[in-house]
């Protein structure tokens, strides 16, 4: 991880502390530009989206493989984005504790799509859930019989509600962004977007404050770990 940084004038825990600004809260990169320049840091939000493009993808594959795999119980749901006019489709699972699984961004929402979809969320989890919990749309039966037809598959009204919230953050960033500009950067900024926010997704009901505290400082060591920076 440290060749990443060779060649770069800003030390990597500036680098990664603008990396996790951006993708932590709903900031733009100017946004995170004037927080660097508060602290007396003086880099352009350029240099910002650089940063994000290319460090981003490293730590989002480092905090996976440390993540491991995540729950049995997989929320999906797909929702619908426009980029450059045209109707896309986001797929997106969860599990059964709000932790994103994969995303994948598609032209349809046919079965072929859902296939696929499921396919790279197996590969992702090298395991398949013991339950898929999707809303009624006729590609996921199709796609659940293919790709492990074994699998509980549920389609109550209320029970995939997790998944539907979990689109939330992605609204609000697309908005902050002014909507997406293609699927690649969709597709990788979501990428990225998912581990860092499962790592600091530090849940407050019923925690005691000592307990968040140890939790959230853990998640700043695990980071600190991933992106090799004192």
């Amino acid at each position: 991880m440290e060749s990443l940084y060779r060649g770069h004038r800003f030390r990597p825990d500036i680098i990664s502390h603008a990396v996790w600004l951006y993708h932590r809260f709903t900031l733009s990169f100017r946004d995170v530009e004037d927080l660097l320049a508060e602290r007396g840091i003086l880099v352009s939000y350029e240099a910002i989206r650089y940063w994000c493009q290319k460090f981003g993808p490293s730590y989002s594959r480092t905090l996976r493989r440390k993540q491991g795999r995540l729950g049995d119980i997989w929320h999906v749901d797909e929702l619908f984005i426009t980029i450059q006019g045209q109707r896309l489709y986001l797929w997106r699972a969860v599990d059964q504790d709000g932790d994103v699984i994969d995303i994948l961004v598609t032209k349809r929402r046919d079965w072929r799509a859902a296939k696929r979809f499921f396919r790279k969320a197996l590969k992702q989890q090298g395991q398949a859930p013991w339950q898929l919990i999707t809303d009624k749309l006729r590609s996921y039966p199709a796609a659940h019989r293919d790709i492990f037809p074994s699998v509980v598959h549920r389609t109550g009204q209320y029970e995939n509600n997790r998944a539907e919230v979990s689109h939330q953050h992605t609204r609000e960033q697309e908005r902050q962004m002014r909507r997406f500009k293609s699927m690649a950067q969709t597709q990788r900024f979501l990428s990225v977007h998912g581990p860092i926010q499962n790592l600091f997704r530090v849940g407050r009901h019923r925690l005691k404050a000592v307990h968040h505290r140890l939790l959230r400082d853990r998640a700043f060591a695990d980071w600190r770990e991933a992106t090799c920076a004192p």
